[in-house]
């Protein structure tokens, strides 16, 4: 038994017996079945163990009782991992009200001959129950990852017991990252639910939470933003780092052998990081993990049977069944007589959004000549464009077509300070002149970015490129650089000039030096010359419509009454706006807010 808090006790167990988890997924270090009790006036107990475990987690919880009687058994999830201990429970404490929602309780009866008759609280979304100085909210959370799901809040310790989310692969006993079984687990477990673990963060973004207390794996109780941040990025599909998985799988060596030279051009010409997958011998959901993790994937077989090879078909499927998008894919196929593979991969493929074909593929017959080195070195240069601009020592530096990006686009300008950099959202970026170079930038007075490059006379302007998220607008459209750090935890890049660029989502940035200043009122224009300009990728400029259309969050307001906030989207249910009213995620006022129609 391990004290959470003075009055949350932790009752779970460890299983280093299974070797699959769900029947598919190594675990090489097992897994943890999490259970947790809650010590007030009223006792209540959350969810149940696996039934291998069933003497294991009672004894743990005969001992964190300490001679009390349960109130309450609370049921978050009915995945027989959590579930099956129930009716062993019931029989044991027999005078305990199970506490869950109704799509929960039809499901025990499936699993269960149970008669819970006066001893049952069916409770609604956004339900409460006191257990004294423990006030506790259920909020339902469908599909993450079954329909019954729901999750609850502890208002007084600011505790968040989140089912499987936040959960990963792993017993308590071993010491390892959180990061990287925590992505497994939740691309191979939750992966195709990603719009649903939004709605769920968007809930949790209004509650104030010091610790998370999931059904597998850690109890989480320090950096919580940064679990939060990755379950944000993982869910809305985006690539967490910048890198190259090379997928493939060879019958005698040949496509092998493409994927080897492959990756030795990319490693020596700067790309960060180049992962190698033979699907036929590595774990297939590290391979897929990885896949979800990096920004772009290299897919390489053979034709097979006027299909392509089986572990690349499974590969594929996997793929598709989790929602894969907003990454570069390139192809390598291989074919003696009748080459498919690069047509059925990419029919497969057809179900993601957002896939950037690379321009450049290789096509093999039966074994790599020189015609396809040539393939594989224009497919190198291809992926490492974006890699080669970003180093100091590689990049053209004096690209004026990157001037060619600017449009009635979205911006993020970046300056410092003196102690801390700064980034803001702009849409007024403007070619003046060409010889010289001259850009106009138009600033709101009211914005910090202003008062710095006023006092500072530099700047870069950073084009987004239509893979951007909305949580980079969050980030530096949100919130202001007087109170907050906006590149806190962030890779840095500096050109010449000391300030940052950004690392991803831009095809483009120019280093600008203000010469004049115009005052227009509410904003100010700064008329600047070019010192540097570096072309990032070939994506397309983010343009205000497009932003509109395709990034900002529509604002869920089916059947609610009351104001949304025309900025972000957030939907304050009421009769009346309050007139102080500070919108929780984008922190705009009520000038912001309009009626839900």
């Amino acid at each position: 038994m391990t004290n959470i808090t003075e009055d949350i006790k932790y009752i779970g167990v460890n299983d280093r017996e299974i070797d699959l988890f769900e029947g598919q997924y190594e675990v090489p270090n097992g897994m943890t079945y999490n259970s947790y009790v809650i010590l007030d006036e009223k006792v209540a107990v959350m969810d149940t163990v696996d039934r291998h475990f069933t003497a294991e987690w009672l004894k743990n919880l005969e001992s964190a009782l300490a001679g009390r009687q349960p109130d309450y058994l609370i049921v978050q999830h009915m995945e027989p991992d959590h579930s099956a201990n129930i009716a062993n429970f019931m029989k044991v404490y027999p005078d305990t009200t199970v506490v869950s929602n109704k799509k929960a309780f039809a499901m025990m009866q499936n699993f269960f001959d149970l008669d819970l008759e006066g001893q049952q609280v069916i409770v609604d979304n956004g339900g409460t129950l006191s257990l004294g100085k423990h006030n506790l909210t259920f909020v339902f959370a469908p599909m993450v990852h079954w329909p019954e799901v729901m999750v609850t809040y502890d208002s007084t310790e600011k505790v968040l017991f989140s089912a499987d989310g936040f959960g990963k692969f792993g017993a308590l006993d071993v010491e390892e990252p959180w990061d990287d079984e925590a992505r497994r687990y939740f691309i191979g477990i939750v992966g195709k639910y990603g719009a649903q673990v939004q709605k769920l963060l968007k809930v949790a973004a209004t509650l104030d939470i010091q610790k998370i207390c999931p059904l597998h794996g850690p109890v989480l109780t320090e950096d919580l933003g940064h679990y939060i941040g990755l379950y944000d990025t993982w869910s809305s599909y985006m690539p967490e780092d910048d890198g190259i998985v090379i997928a493939y799988t060879s019958v005698y060596g040949h496509t092998r052998m493409a994927v080897s030279l492959l990756a030795e051009k990319l490693k020596a010409k700067g790309c960060p990081r180049v992962l190698v997958y033979d699907l036929a011998r590595d774990d297939m959901s590290q391979a897929l993990s990885d896949a979800f993790r990096y920004s772009k994937l290299i897919l390489a077989t053979t034709t097979y049977n006027a299909g392509i090879y089986p572990f690349m078909n499974d590969f594929i499927t996997r793929l598709v069944e989790h929602n894969y998008q907003n990454r570069t894919v390139g192809l390598i196929e291989n074919g003696s007589w009748a080459p498919l593979a690069a047509k059925i991969m990419k029919e497969m493929m057809s179900k993601c959004k957002k896939i950037d074909w690379l321009k450049n593929s290789v096509h093999i017959w039966s074994a790599v000549k020189e015609e396809n080195r040539k393939q594989i070195d224009d497919m190198t240069d291809e992926l490492c464009k974006e890699y080669i601009a970003k180093d100091d020592a590689l990049a053209n530096k004096n690209d004026m077509t990157a001037l060619f990006r600017i449009g009635y686009g979205l911006y993020v300008v970046t300056s410092n300070d003196g102690r801390k950099d700064n980034g803001l959202i702009v849409n007024t970026v403007t070619q003046l002149t060409d010889n010289p170079y001259r850009v106009a930038v138009n600033i709101n007075k009211a914005n910090y970015s202003h008062h710095v490059i006023r006092q500072t006379g530099v700047l870069n302007v950073n084009c987004l490129s239509v893979d951007a998220p909305f949580s980079v607008f969050q980030q530096f459209g949100f919130q202001s650089g007087r109170t907050v750090d906006k590149f806190a935890g962030q890779k840095i890049n500096r050109s010449g000039n000391g300030l940052v660029f950004l690392d991803k989502y831009i095809n483009a940035f120019m280093s600008l030096k203000v010469e004049q200043y115009v005052d227009l009122d509410t904003h100010g224009m700064f008329i600047c010359s070019v010192t540097e300009a570096r072309v990032m990728s070939d994506q397309d400029t983010m343009t205000y419509t497009y932003y509109q259309q395709n990034v900002k969050p529509k604002p869920e307001t089916e059947g609610k009454k009351g104001f949304v906030c025309k900025v972000c989207g957030y939907v304050y249910e009421g009769d009346e706006l309050p007139e102080d009213i500070i919108c929780p995620l984008c922190k705009h006022g009520a000038v912001d807010f309009e009626p839900i129609q």
